[in-house]
């Protein structure tokens, strides 16, 4: 099982190191103010995009995919990768429901990752159409992962929302993403540049996200505290959760 322990491991480090950096992106000006550097945010991503784009149909991830079939069989497939990528933001909401303290409310949250989703998505999709790579398994579209950038959006807009107040709780969605990742490979449905160069691009993304705050000031429940507007997913379908406290 050497191999699936290189694969967890390796992916695990996309999160952890990616969060080293991220905190070093606030520096104090002459007044005290904390400003926010967008390189230093974009340095380990973009490593990763670079990384992924180099394995890219190489001999060495080929290899490596052989390897992992090796250990687990030809006919291994467990598909827990299809549920957990999202993890990350079903802890988020559910944080929200506890009452843990957050970085924004609960609308910007939803907001921010619904940005971040949807711009990773146009990149990720442009990209695999524009790649035209075929998956280890031989269907079409391989390169980057849909499931992994999934998964970690969600980790990072975790990251963001509670690193402050909940560390724990922040870095966990780093951990259902990592394995999110791991069986995308292991499940011979992914490459291992696919995983890396999706890690990447949703990290650097949802950063960009939460550095530059698109529609800000726009949320029509900030005054409104009664109110809960959540979305949810029971294993089979998404919906929406409305409350309000009177």
């Amino acid at each position: 099982m050497l191999q699936l322990t290189t694969i967890l491991l390796f992916i695990l480090v996309i999160g952890c190191l990616n969060q080293s950096i991220a905190q070093t992106d606030t520096v104090l000006n002459k007044d005290n103010k904390p400003q926010k550097s967008w390189l230093k945010k974009s340095i380990f991503p973009t490593t990763l995009i670079i990384t992924g784009f180099a394995l890219n149909k190489s001999q060495f991830e080929k290899d490596f995919a052989k390897d992992v079939r090796s250990q687990v069989g030809n006919d291994y497939e467990f598909r827990i990768d299809d549920y957990i990528q999202y993890i990350p933001m079903a802890e988020m909401y559910g944080a929200d429901i506890l009452g843990l303290k957050a970085k924004n409310h609960w609308f910007d949250q939803t907001k921010y990752l619904a940005i971040s989703q949807l711009t990773t998505a146009i990149f990720v999709h442009s990209i695999k159409r524009g790649m035209g790579k075929r998956r280890p398994d031989n269907t079409p579209n391989a390169f980057p992962s849909g499931h992994t950038s999934q998964a970690f959006v969600g980790a990072t807009v975790l990251y963001h929302e509670f690193k402050d107040e909940h560390p724990l709780l922040a870095y966990s969605g780093f951990a259902f993403a990592t394995t999110t990742g791991a069986f995308r490979i292991i499940n011979n449905r992914h490459w291992l540049s696919d995983v890396v160069s999706a890690a990447g691009i949703s990290i650097l993304v949802t950063n960009m996200v939460y550095h530059f705050e698109p529609l800000k000031n726009f949320n029509p429940f900030n005054k409104n505290e009664q109110t809960s507007f959540l979305p949810y997913y029971n294993g089979n379908e998404f919906g929406l959760f409305f409350s309000k406290s009177f």
